[in-house]
Order: C-alpha cells, then structure tokens, then sequence
C-alpha cells in the first residue's frame, strides 16, 4: 500500500504535468496500491475546479480510504515537536499525512519536498516508481 500524497494528485492532473508522475501514479493505480486519506481528499478537492469534482470524486471513491483517528493528531504533535527539534518546519496538514504513513508503515508518494525532510526523522519510506512507472514492491 502506498500512500498517494496531494501534490501526485494534483500534478498528474495538469495538462502539462510531469509524465513521470502521471505514469508512476497510473501504475500505482494499475497495481491496486494506491490509497487515499482524508487530508489528501481535503486537499485535492478543496482545490479542484468546478469541472473536475464530479469526477475527483468518482476516481476517489474507488480507492481505499484511511480515515483520521483522534490517536493520528496526537502523534502528530509529537511529531512536529520531533521535526522542529531537527530544525524541520513543515505545514501540519503533511505532518499528519506522514503520521498517517507512519501509523499504516506504508509508503508515500510526494513530490513535496516537505517529505524528503520528514521522511529519515519520522521513519518512513518515499515512494518511487519502477522503470516505466512500474509498481516497485521491493522498496525499504
């Protein structure tokens, strides 16, 4: 299972966004391994424009969905006080997704440099597609 984060959502969604995203994304998808939570939902619709919703929703809809737990924020306080006791400052909404990651111990699939920093202090693991935007298992 990887945990799909906003910024793939979104960047695969632009026209001319990056094919490697919107290949690495479709073989997730492919693969049956992709995952959405509610603040990635949050995110992606809140942003979406009006002629996209409808169809947001659809392709969300058929994805497994991790929901928040009252447990996720409080770990994510520990979390940021972790991150900025290293000198990381991120925005809460991404702390909570790699509190999330951390609690599935699943993947994420960012382009958001925010994970890069968050990743070796929190403990888990970045996502990146196989050749060909393959689903790579064989990550750690």
């Amino acid at each position: 299972m990887v945990l799909v984060d906003s910024s793939i959502w979104i960047e695969a969604s632009r026209r001319a966004g990056s094919l490697e995203v919107k290949v690495g994304l479709e073989g997730l998808l492919d693969a049956y391994e992709a995952t959405l939570c509610s603040p990635v939902m949050h995110e992606v619709l809140g942003g979406a424009r009006k002629e996209e919703r409808k169809q947001l929703n659809t392709d969300f809809s058929c994805l497994p969905y991790i929901r928040v737990q009252e447990a996720d924020y409080l770990a994510a306080v520990r979390h940021t006080w972790k991150l900025r006791d290293a000198g990381i400052t991120v925005p809460n909404s991404d702390v909570l997704i790699a509190t999330i990651a951390v609690r599935l111990m699943c993947r994420v699939y960012a382009q958001d440099k925010h994970f890069e920093a968050m990743a070796p202090v929190l403990g888990f693991t970045l996502y990146h597609p196989g050749y060909g935007g393959t689903y790579r298992q064989d990550e750690g």
